[in-house]
């Protein structure tokens, strides 16, 4: 999949991945998503995103989860 939203500039933000070459980085939005956050309520909390900017985060996240092993606990 081509992410056309999600631009990577190591002279902005670190290098990390964010949303159209704003200062808005994906790890953001999608927390917002995760903290419960309604796709209204993040577009009112930063205006210059757009829907499509929240579902390619999304999709963004998911592929990187794919593409690497994140360690996790191991219950007994």
């Amino acid at each position: 999949m081509k992410f056309t939203r999600i631009t990577v500039n190591p002279n902005q933000m670190g290098g990390v991945p964010c949303i159209r070459g704003l200062r808005i980085p994906v790890a953001t939005v999608v927390g917002m998503i995760a903290d419960c956050m309604s796709e209204k309520d993040i577009l009112k909390a930063f205006p210059d995103l757009e829907l499509g900017d929240i579902q390619e985060a999304l999709q963004y996240a998911s592929e990187a989860v794919r593409e690497r092993e994140i360690p996790l606990v191991t219950l007994p």
